[in-house]
């Protein structure tokens, strides 16, 4: 005969419900896509320079500008990157604001930041629009300029720019002004394109870790590089 205790648990243990699982936290921060910028060309020097592959430099450095910011939620390059080929859109890189806002709502953004350069004299000329996915509109355009030797920090300025006056959490001050003040030299957007474009192209992961290891030898200010190193090293 059983005993009358023991009965009574195996009775609390059937009838007592499952214990749910919590469901996982959802990301409620705004969404944030960047295009790759729309290579404007070189004018007024002897030489001309082949900027083709800063395109992809600079969209990704504006990324990294935008997700400083951790109240924002920034698309991931190569998310954005395979639906662009997908849609065949990887060529040009350009792209209309319906067909942005589009392609923004498949990847999640809120907004879409679209953008081209242009390099006439020596002096670089970067802009930025940032469109409204629900909408398709620009609801903002910003433009800066300067030498090419501080590109780095005119993307920090065009980040700001183009996300304020916007229903964006703004990056703080002191935090900005910090990333300003970096001095790094225009080489290292450079070389920082043609790995990016390495790895984009499906080059050997051992080979791009160790020009990754190289960049971070030389430009040991840029966290970014660090970053990126460590991620593709594991």
């Amino acid at each position: 005969m059983r005993h009358p205790i023991s009965l009574l648990l195996l009775a609390t243990m059937i009838s007592a419900p499952c214990e749910a699982q919590s469901p996982p936290v959802q990301d409620r921060r705004p969404g944030i896509a960047v295009f790759p910028l729309v290579n404007g060309g070189s004018y007024g020097a002897k030489q001309p320079e082949d900027l083709k592959l800063l395109s992809v430099g600079l969209q990704q450095s504006l990324i990294n500008e935008l997700a400083v910011n951790t109240n924002l939620r920034v698309i991931d390059r190569g998310t954005l990157r395979d639906l662009l080929r997908e849609q065949d859109l990887g060529a040009s890189g350009r792209v209309d604001p319906q067909t942005a806002a589009r392609l923004g709502k498949i990847v999640g953004a809120r907004y879409i930041i679209t953008g081209g350069f242009i390099d006439l004299y020596g002096e670089m000329q970067i802009n930025g629009r940032i469109i409204d996915v629900s909408t398709s509109e620009v609801v903002r355009s910003a433009q800066v300029q300067g030498n090419k030797k501080k590109l780095f920090g005119l993307l920090t300025d065009l980040a700001a720019m183009v996300t304020s006056g916007v229903n964006l959490p703004p990056l703080p001050a002191a935090v900005r002004e910090a990333r300003m003040g970096r001095k790094v030299p225009s080489e290292a957007m450079g070389r920082y394109s043609s790995i990016l474009a390495f790895r984009d192209e499906g080059g050997d992961p051992a080979k791009a870790v160790q020009l990754y290891r190289a960049l971070v030898k030389d430009f040991p200010e840029v966290e970014e590089f660090k970053a990126e190193l460590k991620q593709l090293a594991k």
